[in-house]
């Protein structure tokens, strides 16, 4: 009866690690929302955006594209001061909030000012989530959001 009830204790084991990965996994459900960059005024620019998150896995923004600009970096900012980093987390179930004042992304280098109306084309990429690619509109230097950030 003992070696019934080890055996059995084996295989309920290894079924439960099995189910462990494969297509059953938790995934990130990333969605772009509030983006805009403010008209730039020198050869940078900041990028401002939420990025939500409705999947059971965590996710990083890791760093992003665009063709407006030479390089584009992702950066936070803690106790006023601004510094670029490898990546920002997006939790499960949360958002990532870039905004003015916090958190943001750098087009660095610019290769063309964008003016007030037009949209960038910027690609974001992430540690486990596909790349998303989201055009931002550009307001005016100016511009403060009402709600969002």
């Amino acid at each position: 009866m003992r070696r019934l009830t080890a055996a059995a204790v084996a295989t309920t084991g290894i079924l439960v690690l099995a189910g462990c990965g494969g297509s059953g996994s938790a995934e990130a459900e990333l969605s772009i929302g509030s983006a805009y960059i403010p008209q730039p005024v020198s050869d940078m620019a900041a990028g401002f955006l939420t990025i939500t998150n409705e999947g059971d896995a965590a996710d990083r923004l890791t760093s992003a594209t665009s063709d407006v600009a030479d390089q584009v970096t992702v950066h936070e900012t803690v106790d006023g001061a601004m510094r670029e980093v490898e990546a920002l987390d997006i939790p499960a179930h949360g958002s990532l909030v870039l905004e003015s004042g916090g958190n943001h992304l750098m087009f660095e280098q610019l290769k063309r000012k964008p003016k007030q109306g037009q949209k960038v084309s910027v690609e974001l990429r992430f540690a486990h989530s596909d790349p998303v690619t989201v055009e931002i509109p550009v307001k005016p230097a100016t511009y403060t959001p009402k709600t969002g950030h």
